[in-house]
């Protein structure tokens, strides 16, 4: 029987590399996809369905929650806050949706267990990501311990966060490397026909192909 990775993919670039690098390491993909009322949810979701059609995944997952946009406080599910276009911030951003990482991961530990895969791979990067709390080694690390405290003793799950020390461009770099499908790939957190270019997530994107010397395949305003 293959070993099977569970990976958390929003469609945008840093999951999709996971998700290859998982494969290149002979594990079979299960991926988990969730619509939780982001402003860019529809645009996020096909490209989801299309890079697994691209790494020919068998089995996947698409979860809806919509109590990130009854909690609010957050300018990506709450679209009474604008997103911020003015440069990346300093601090945890408006941006950041309470916990999300945290809840995504019990989810994705539920559909692990069930599918007995024996890895959940995330794309969280530490170094060069916007400042989230719930992107840091140091949570998941905590998380993986609770995530084998609270499943069945047969249950034994390692957590796999093969970007978190690496910057944008090494991302690109790596991507570029293993031909991973970077124009399925969307990053912009406002836009879903082109990217808006200004928001930090579209910034991140871009200054991450300029210094690594490449072209990004998707379209700007």
């Amino acid at each position: 029987m293959s070993k099977k990775a569970l990976c958390i993919m929003s469609g945008g670039m840093d999951s999709t590399l996971v998700a290859y690098i998982m494969r290149s390491r002979g594990y079979e993909i299960v991926a988990l996809h969730f619509n939780y009322g982001q402003r860019t949810v529809g645009k996020e979701l096909s490209c989801f369905r299309a890079i697994c059609e691209d790494l020919g995944v068998l089995e996947q997952y698409e979860i809806d929650l919509d109590f990130f946009k009854a909690i609010g406080s957050s300018a990506l599910t709450d679209h009474t806050i604008d997103v911020p276009t003015g440069g990346i911030e300093v601090g945890v951003p408006i941006t950041y949706v309470p916990f999300r990482n945290g809840i995504f991961l019990s989810i994705a530990t539920a559909i692990a267990e069930k599918e007995g895969c024996s890895a959940i791979a995330i794309g969280v990067v530490e170094e060069d990501s916007s400042g989230y709390p719930d992107c840091r080694e140091t949570f998941i690390e905590a998380f993986q311990k609770g995530a084998n405290l609270g499943t069945k003793e047969t249950t034994n799950i390692t957590i796999e966060m093969p970007l978190v020390h690496l910057q944008k461009s090494q991302i690109v770099e790596e991507a570029i490397k293993m031909d991973a499908p970077l124009h399925l790939t969307w990053s912009c957190y406002q836009n879903e026909e082109k990217g808006c270019g200004v928001c930090d997530s579209c910034r991140l994107r871009l200054r991450g192909f300029e210094r690594a010397g490449a072209i990004d395949p998707i379209e700007y305003v």
